[in-house]
């Protein structure tokens, strides 16, 4: 019987010291490709919400500080420049200060992308996606599809935050703004 008492003592004292182990051992940190993709979708619904709403913060806070912004023609670099860029196209973006005729509210526009491909490298990632846009700049207030294209994605993750370090903005409606006629998905 004490043989007994003193297995099991010790058969209790080894589980708790193997509790206790790993208890205290931090969790691992994952990088699953799941796990960067949804990070990543984030990122995108998070400029796209920042730029239909003209939050500037917001904005450019998806890009690293270098990161750039190329609409084909029109290339910025730097939180600061992309900042300046977007501010001074206020008039396309944010209708809220639009001189209006008595009763008619201010018109809204709304950007959404699918077709999301998206390669994962570490800490580095390229992304694919469709853009179009929907919006109701018009008298009688009625959502119209008025613009589609593409965009051409390179990511970094920085301190676990992804983040725009280059994104290429291809705009179907705009000539000279078209994107190439091959697959960008690779």
């Amino acid at each position: 019987m004490k043989r007994i008492l003193v297995l099991l003592s010790c058969s209790i004292i080894a589980v708790s010291l193997l509790l206790t182990a790993a208890c205290n051992q931090k969790a691992a940190p994952t990088n699953s490709y799941a796990e960067d993709r949804a990070l990543i979708e984030d990122l995108q619904a998070r400029y796209l919400f920042a730029l239909d709403f003209f939050d500037l913060n917001t904005y450019v806070s998806t890009f690293t500080e270098d990161g750039e912004l190329d609409i084909v023609e029109y290339k910025v670099k730097g939180r600061d420049a992309i900042r300046k860029a977007i501010e001074d196209s206020r008039s396309v973006f944010d209708h809220s200060a639009s001189d209006l005729p008595e009763g008619l509210y201010p018109a809204t526009g709304r950007h959404n992308i699918t077709n999301i491909v998206i390669k994962v490298d570490g800490d580095k990632a390229t992304g694919r996606a469709y853009w179009f846009h929907y919006g109701n700049d018009n008298p009688e207030r009625k959502a119209v599809f008025d613009g589609y294209g593409h965009y051409e994605d390179e990511m970094v993750k920085v301190n676990g935050e992804w983040l725009f370090s280059k994104r290429v903005i291809y705009n179907e409606g705009v000539e000279k703004w078209r994107g190439p006629s091959e697959n960008p998905a690779w």
